[in-house]
């Protein structure tokens, strides 16, 4: 490893390492990296040097190339070597080398060790809560994009973007993710969360919407020793007057499995699923303020009614929102990850990678800091935690080891007091109020606009 890259990653374990010191520390990192296969060269963008540069990628404000670039040259600069040059030529080579496999096993790596940290206190009735949903994201409009992830089908050729889903799988105590899929939005998120389940750990609680509410998912979450909790499917009818009644609007019933194989699985998975379910049906009562209560119902293979009472389910439903919707929320706008400017496919699943590896980072924070705040996880910022800590940066990079300290401990607090307002029930309209644009939308692709423009 050349100087420069000894520098710098010193530097960025002083740094952006700060939060990992204990879940994922240097010797470890270096570990996986062998354990990878992955070798380094003296240059200055090795595989830690360069993973280190796309978490700072993930994190800025300005996520282009030039800006982590001008930011290892300033570091370089202040700890007295001489910094290579500010073209990104050299940087964007590095990312394209570094194999996505690092960063995709970092995700569970550092989420697993993050929970281990956490107090048997705060799980909900002793047992960890994985919760999961999907979204979509859009990339840079390149012919390499459009094949691996072509984009929705009711637009023009050359109109759109190309387009990907995700589904993502959060620790509910510490918000971090745990396991993810990226595939083409043609593929079903019913599909790509069943190739999830494989990750799930036993006596691990899987809670989603009504989605995926159906035999197959339940049974494929049994299999692996976890049980789910998940809303009913709309087509599925529910008769509390039948089955084994455990109170008012709660029951055990004996589903039976689908005749139709689903398209996705083999013959000999589908003979894998038992032929009959013994699932709990229970009617939760949600309440919001100047609003009917609503009336949903949920299915679950938990059940012990006096364990996991109808109470109990209702209060681990209703942190289904803030656990998923908002942490999705949190990747796409705050994180800014809706919108990736990478040019191939290859490039693309980095980036997303890359961004949940950081949005963990933030969560690693803001789990540090959750004490200092009497344990109100729900309230601290990660907007706030982003920004914090992007402003420590280059501090913490160049100090000295008391000063380091120092800052790290304003930096908890800073984090810890930065509380968002206690807002409970909060609804807000789904509307927009700024007007858009007066130009005409885009209906062909942009080279015959631009031909029209030249006649």
């Amino acid at each position: 490893m050349s100087e420069s890259a000894a520098i710098l990653k010193h530097q960025f374990s002083k740094s952006l390492g700060l939060p990992w010191a204990d879940i994922l520390p240097a010797s470890r990192l270096d570990a996986i990296l062998e354990e990878e296969a992955i070798l380094s060269r003296s240059r200055v963008y090795p595989p830690v040097v360069t993973l280190w540069a796309m978490l700072y990628q993930a994190l800025s404000a300005d996520k282009s190339l030039r800006n982590t670039v001008k930011c290892i040259t300033t570091w370089l600069t202040a700890a007295g070597s001489q910094p290579p040059s500010s073209d990104t030529g050299a940087y964007s080579k590095a990312r394209g080398r570094l194999p996505e496999s690092l960063l995709q096993r970092l995700i569970p790596e550092t989420a697993n060790r993050l929970a281990q940290a956490v107090s048997p206190e705060h799980l909900w009735c002793g047992r960890p809560v994985k919760v999961y949903d999907g979204t979509t994201v859009l990339m840079a409009d390149s012919a390499a994009n459009q094949q691996g992830y072509p984009q929705h089908g009711n637009q023009a050729a050359g109109c759109g973007f190309p387009l990907a889903r995700l589904v993502v799988f959060f620790c509910l105590i510490t918000g971090a993710v745990v396991s993810a899929c990226i595939a083409p939005w043609s593929m079903s998120e019913i599909v790509m969360s069943r190739l999830l389940y494989q990750e799930l750990e036993v006596d691990d609680v899987a809670m989603a919407d009504q989605a995926y509410g159906s035999y197959v998912d339940l049974a494929l979450i049994q299999q692996k020793g976890a049980d789910g909790v998940l809303r009913k499917h709309h087509a599925r009818k529910t008769d509390f007057r039948k089955g084994n009644k455990n109170g008012i609007g709660d029951h055990q019933v004996t589903w039976h499995k689908p005749a139709q194989r689903p398209e996705h699985m083999s013959e000999a998975e589908f003979a894998m699923i038992p032929k009959t379910l013994v699932v709990r049906e229970v009617c939760l009562r949600l309440s919001l303020k100047g609003f009917r209560d609503q009336r949903i119902i949920v299915v679950t293979t938990l059940l012990d009614a006096q364990r996991y009472s109808a109470q109990q389910l209702t209060r681990l439903y209703g942190w289904r929102w803030p656990a998923a919707e908002v942490n999705l929320r949190h990747l796409k706008t705050t994180l800014k990850m809706e919108m990736l400017t990478a040019k191939t496919p290859q490039m693309v699943r980095k980036d997303i990678w890359a961004h949940l590896l950081g949005y963990n980072l933030l969560r690693s924070l803001m789990e540090y800091a959750a004490p200092l705040a009497d344990d109100a996880r729900t309230q601290l910022s990660l907007q706030g935690a982003r920004q914090h800590f992007n402003q420590m940066l280059a501090l913490l990079a160049i100090a000295t080891r008391a000063t380091s300290k120092r800052l790290y401990a304003h930096l908890l607090e800073s984090i810890a007091f930065d509380l968002l307002p206690a807002r409970p029930n909060r609804h807000e309209p789904r509307v927009v109020k700024r007007r858009p644009k007066s130009f005409p939308r885009m209906r062909q692709p942009r080279a015959v606009l631009k031909a029209k423009l030249a006649a």
